[in-house]
């Protein structure tokens, strides 16, 4: 599996998106509408757990994020993929 990027590139990214983590480390990413957790102690990161807290404002911010990085998002529930 390609790597998404380092942990540390993969932190800034995100933080472009205002998601980032409560404390500085943490291996949960806070971001409008959704969450991220990072693997622990995983360096380069090569998948993460989304979830999405408000479907109101999450699939906005889902949809930017693939696209400015170039990742696929895959539902584990439906097994749908989505891709900008």
């Amino acid at each position: 599996m390609t790597p998404l990027g380092s942990r540390s590139d993969v932190t800034a990214g995100l933080a472009h998106c205002n998601t980032g983590p409560e404390i500085a480390g943490g291996d949960m990413l806070y971001g409008p509408g959704l969450e991220f957790q990072l693997p622990p102690d995983q360096d380069p990161i090569r998948q993460m757990v989304l979830t999405i807290s408000d479907d109101d404002i999450a699939w906005i911010m889902i949809m930017r994020i693939a696209r400015e990085f170039g990742w696929k998002i895959l539902d584990t529930e439906s097994g749908r993929e989505f891709q900008a």
